[in-house]
Protein backbone atom coordinates (compact mmCIF):
# COMPACT_ATOMS: atom_id res chain seq x y z
CA UNK A 1 0.00 0.00 0.00
CA UNK A 2 2.99 2.16 0.65
CA UNK A 3 4.31 1.66 -2.54
CA UNK A 4 1.52 2.50 -4.57
CA UNK A 5 1.02 5.61 -2.49
CA UNK A 6 4.77 6.78 -3.67
CA UNK A 7 4.15 5.48 -6.95
CA UNK A 8 1.22 8.16 -7.07
CA UNK A 9 3.24 10.52 -5.52
CA UNK A 10 6.40 10.82 -7.47
CA UNK A 11 4.11 10.53 -11.18
CA UNK A 12 2.06 13.48 -10.16
CA UNK A 13 5.65 15.32 -8.88
CA UNK A 14 7.15 14.00 -12.25
CA UNK A 15 4.48 15.89 -14.01
CA UNK A 16 4.37 18.98 -12.40
CA UNK A 17 7.94 19.04 -12.61
CA UNK A 18 8.15 18.88 -16.40
CA UNK A 19 4.86 21.38 -16.68
CA UNK A 20 7.08 23.40 -14.26
CA UNK A 21 10.38 23.32 -17.04
CA UNK A 22 8.00 23.72 -19.86
CA UNK A 23 6.36 26.88 -18.57
CA UNK A 24 10.09 28.01 -17.41
CA UNK A 25 11.44 27.13 -21.07
CA UNK A 26 8.08 29.36 -22.44
CA UNK A 27 9.41 32.11 -20.33
CA UNK A 28 12.61 32.03 -21.57
CA UNK A 29 11.65 31.35 -25.42
CA UNK A 30 9.33 34.50 -25.09
CA UNK A 31 11.47 36.98 -23.33
CA UNK A 32 8.60 37.32 -20.84
CA UNK A 33 11.66 36.64 -18.41
CA UNK A 34 13.50 39.56 -18.87
CA UNK A 35 9.63 40.93 -17.87
CA UNK A 36 9.77 39.16 -14.25
CA UNK A 37 13.27 40.59 -14.13
CA UNK A 38 11.89 44.35 -14.76
CA UNK A 39 9.24 43.79 -12.38
CA UNK A 40 11.69 42.39 -9.47
CA UNK A 41 13.54 46.11 -10.37
CA UNK A 42 10.99 48.36 -9.96
CA UNK A 43 9.83 46.18 -6.66
CA UNK A 44 13.28 46.90 -5.12
CA UNK A 45 13.38 50.02 -6.01
CA UNK A 46 10.03 51.01 -4.69
CA UNK A 47 10.86 49.28 -1.46
CA UNK A 48 13.92 50.86 -1.15
CA UNK A 49 12.39 54.62 -1.71
CA UNK A 50 9.34 54.07 0.79
CA UNK A 51 11.81 53.19 3.42
CA UNK A 52 12.50 57.39 3.33
CA UNK A 53 10.20 59.12 1.42
CA UNK A 54 6.43 58.85 1.12
CA UNK A 55 4.38 56.28 -1.67
CA UNK A 56 3.78 58.44 -4.06
CA UNK A 57 7.30 60.03 -4.59
CA UNK A 58 8.64 56.66 -3.94
CA UNK A 59 6.59 55.38 -7.23
CA UNK A 60 7.32 58.73 -9.12
CA UNK A 61 10.92 58.37 -8.92
CA UNK A 62 10.88 54.26 -8.93
CA UNK A 63 9.50 54.63 -13.11
CA UNK A 64 11.45 57.69 -13.69
CA UNK A 65 13.34 56.87 -16.44
CA UNK A 66 15.81 59.21 -16.32
CA UNK A 67 17.66 57.58 -12.93
CA UNK A 68 17.30 53.73 -13.81
CA UNK A 69 18.85 51.39 -11.25
CA UNK A 70 21.44 48.85 -12.67
CA UNK A 71 19.15 46.18 -12.80
CA UNK A 72 17.50 48.10 -14.99
CA UNK A 73 20.10 49.07 -17.11
CA UNK A 74 20.77 45.38 -17.06
CA UNK A 75 17.15 44.32 -18.51
CA UNK A 76 17.08 47.28 -21.19
CA UNK A 77 20.61 45.67 -22.36
CA UNK A 78 19.78 42.49 -22.59
CA UNK A 79 15.88 43.24 -24.60
CA UNK A 80 18.50 45.57 -27.18
CA UNK A 81 20.73 42.47 -27.57
CA UNK A 82 17.60 40.36 -27.99
CA UNK A 83 16.53 42.52 -30.64
CA UNK A 84 19.54 42.76 -32.75
CA UNK A 85 20.02 39.24 -32.05
CA UNK A 86 16.68 38.59 -34.16
CA UNK A 87 16.95 40.72 -37.07
CA UNK A 88 17.83 38.83 -39.80
CA UNK A 89 20.94 39.57 -42.04
CA UNK A 90 20.65 39.44 -45.79
CA UNK A 91 22.93 36.62 -46.22
CA UNK A 92 20.97 34.40 -43.87
CA UNK A 93 17.80 35.81 -45.62
CA UNK A 94 19.11 34.69 -48.66
CA UNK A 95 19.84 31.28 -47.57
CA UNK A 96 16.49 30.76 -46.04
CA UNK A 97 15.01 31.35 -49.31
CA UNK A 98 17.22 29.36 -51.41
CA UNK A 99 16.38 26.31 -48.68
CA UNK A 100 12.67 27.03 -49.36
CA UNK A 101 12.78 27.13 -52.93
CA UNK A 102 14.68 23.22 -53.20
CA UNK A 103 12.38 20.66 -53.86
CA UNK A 104 14.04 17.13 -52.77
CA UNK A 105 12.85 13.96 -55.42
CA UNK A 106 10.25 12.10 -53.08
CA UNK A 107 11.25 8.66 -52.18
CA UNK A 108 8.99 5.83 -54.56
CA UNK A 109 9.26 2.50 -52.88
CA UNK A 110 7.13 -0.02 -53.16
CA UNK A 111 4.36 -1.74 -50.07
CA UNK A 112 5.40 -4.16 -48.28
CA UNK A 113 2.86 -7.00 -47.83
CA UNK A 114 3.41 -9.29 -44.90
CA UNK A 115 1.54 -12.49 -45.05
CA UNK A 116 0.00 -13.24 -41.45
CA UNK A 117 -0.05 -16.82 -39.96
CA UNK A 118 -3.60 -17.88 -39.66
CA UNK A 119 -5.17 -18.60 -36.59
CA UNK A 120 -6.01 -21.92 -35.75
CA UNK A 121 -7.98 -22.26 -32.74
CA UNK A 122 -9.31 -19.16 -30.95
CA UNK A 123 -10.44 -21.11 -27.96
CA UNK A 124 -8.32 -23.01 -25.59
CA UNK A 125 -8.74 -26.70 -25.92
CA UNK A 126 -10.61 -28.53 -23.11
CA UNK A 127 -9.36 -31.03 -20.85
CA UNK A 128 -10.39 -34.75 -21.92
CA UNK A 129 -8.64 -36.48 -18.87
CA UNK A 130 -9.59 -36.31 -15.33
CA UNK A 131 -7.69 -34.34 -12.84
CA UNK A 132 -5.27 -36.49 -10.83
CA UNK A 133 -6.41 -36.33 -7.09
CA UNK A 134 -3.86 -36.27 -4.55
CA UNK A 135 -2.98 -39.48 -2.35
CA UNK A 136 -5.12 -38.87 1.11
CA UNK A 137 -3.25 -38.31 4.08
CA UNK A 138 -2.90 -40.30 6.99
CA UNK A 139 -5.05 -37.95 9.62
CA UNK A 140 -3.73 -37.61 13.11
CA UNK A 141 -2.00 -41.15 13.44
CA UNK A 142 1.16 -41.88 10.92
Amino acid sequence: MVMADFAGWFLGMRCRLSLYGLLFAWLCASGSLLDVAQGFAWLRMCAGYTQTMPLTVALHRTFDPEKPCEICTAVLNARKAAEAGHQPAEKALIEKMTLIAASAEPELTPPVFEVWPALVNLFAEARSYPVPVPPPRCGAVC
